[in-house]
């Protein structure tokens, strides 16, 4: 196989990627990976610029058209155990991969600075695509330091990706049989905080007197079992939850218990129908054993579109560096991101790279194969956008192709809801 241009300099890649890797930060809290990432890009001549939301910016390289947006997410997620964890950051690790999504972007707009003869491309550093630490999160919403959970979202709402023709965004496969993935479908969810609300009592003396929140619990956990069956397999549909309050004391009656889940679908509309039935569920069990449920609800991320015409130009660049056989294409994931929300707006496309042992979101997550997790998907989206950039009408033609899943209207509509 010819030596590729990125192939010159690539130590500078896996140490930029280990850097990022051993600073993990829950969204909105990325303030070291940025700074690795600014320093990075300002020693090559690339200025950034800060775009609000805590810790989001860009950097742009070129001129004029065709405008080609690249993503890159910066937060971490939490992971008991991982070497990395984070513990004054309730334990953040970059168990999902993203440090690697940030090295690869940097690194790739660096190497286009020099070559790129047409077009511009702006590289958007994203945080909190994770939908954790909600509660911080709501806080920081209570402050209007920003307006929504996920990054992307307020980002979104506020028109700074407005300006771009088209997204390329990638993410780690994992532990993966195959060399790269495209054309993935994203399921999208809502995230739901469901309080069982009893009455406490002496556990042992006068467990008659109290009405126990996590025997509501128990029923409504049964129910939801029981509506599993129901759930036709083309939609997709998931619903995963923990307990996040089981209790006050084991020697009272449960007051309280607080159980908190996704509800996930490719289907937007049977994902709401089955959000309602959970409610339903919550509702009427409770009132069964005599307690009450209050639930909380936030639209979490939108179903991932995909742009096949982008998809196709990558492909090309992927069989440079593999076989057919070794690219994972059309797979549906049950995974969501909150890249999901963009691609209902602009021709947007995220493909996945190996290279990974262990689980994502895993303590055991890590990069085996720096050739494959960092050299290998920088190729592809430095050839990518080298060829974007140099054939505008095939662009103009992604963006005719292209028809927005919903209006701005009635994505605020939904979002705010």
């Amino acid at each position: 196989m010819p030596k590729h241009i990125l192939d010159k300099d690539k130590k500078t890649l896996f140490e930029l990627g280990d850097e990022l890797f051993k600073h993990p930060q829950l969204g909105y809290k990325e303030t070291i990976n940025k700074q690795i990432l600014e320093d990075y890009l300002n020693s090559h001549g690339i200025k950034t610029t800060n775009l609000g939301f805590k810790t989001a910016f860009k950097a742009s390289i070129g001129s004029g058209n065709p405008k080609i947006g690249l993503i890159a997410e910066l937060d971490a997620i939490p992971t008991l155990g991982h070497p990395y964890a984070n513990k004054d950051d309730n334990n953040a690790a970059h168990s999902c991969g993203h440090s690697t999504q940030c090295a690869i972007m940097a690194y790739t707009l660096v190497k286009l600075k020099d070559v790129l003869k047409k077009g511009t491309v702006t590289l958007y550093f994203t945080p909190a695509e994770e939908f954790t630490d909600v509660k911080y999160r709501q806080e920081l919403i209570k402050k209007k330091e920003i307006n929504y959970i996920g990054g992307k979202i307020n980002m979104l709402t506020a028109g700074q990706f407005d300006d771009e023709d088209l997204f390329i965004h990638l993410h780690t496969m994992g532990n993966s049989q195959y060399h790269f993935s495209l054309n993935t479908a994203l399921t999208g969810f809502i995230y739901k905080e469901i309080t069982f609300n009893g009455k406490a009592s002496h556990a042992a003396v006068a467990p008659e007197k109290g009405v126990n929140a996590l025997g509501a619990f128990t029923l409504f956990n049964n129910a939801i079992n029981i509506l599993r069956e129901t759930f036709k397999e083309e939609d997709y549909i998931r619903l995963h939850g923990i307990v996040s309050n089981g209790g006050q004391t084991v020697n009272s009656i449960p007051e309280k218990v607080v159980y908190e889940c996704y509800v996930r679908s490719l289907n937007n509309n049977v994902l709401l129908d089955v959000a309602n039935k959970i409610d339903n569920a919550a509702k009427h069990c409770a009132k069964a054993l005599g307690a009450s449920a209050t639930i909380k609800s936030i639209p979490g991320y939108l179903p991932m579109h995909q742009s096949r015409l982008i998809n196709d130009v990558i492909k090309k660049q992927m069989l440079k560096i593999c076989k057919e056989e070794d690219i994972h294409d059309d797979e549906i994931s049950m995974a969501a991101g909150d890249i999901g929300d963009l691609s209902c707006f602009k021709p947007t496309v995220q493909f996945g790279y190996s290279g990974f042992k262990g689980n994502c979101h895993g303590k055991d997550l890590c990069v085996v194969d720096y050739n494959r997790a960092y050299l290998d998907p920088s190729k592809v989206v430095y050839d990518t956008v080298l060829y974007l950039s140099s054939n505008n009408e095939y662009v103009k033609k992604i963006k005719k192709d292209f028809k927005p899943a919903l209006s701005k209207k009635e994505y605020l509509e939904y979002i705010n809801s």
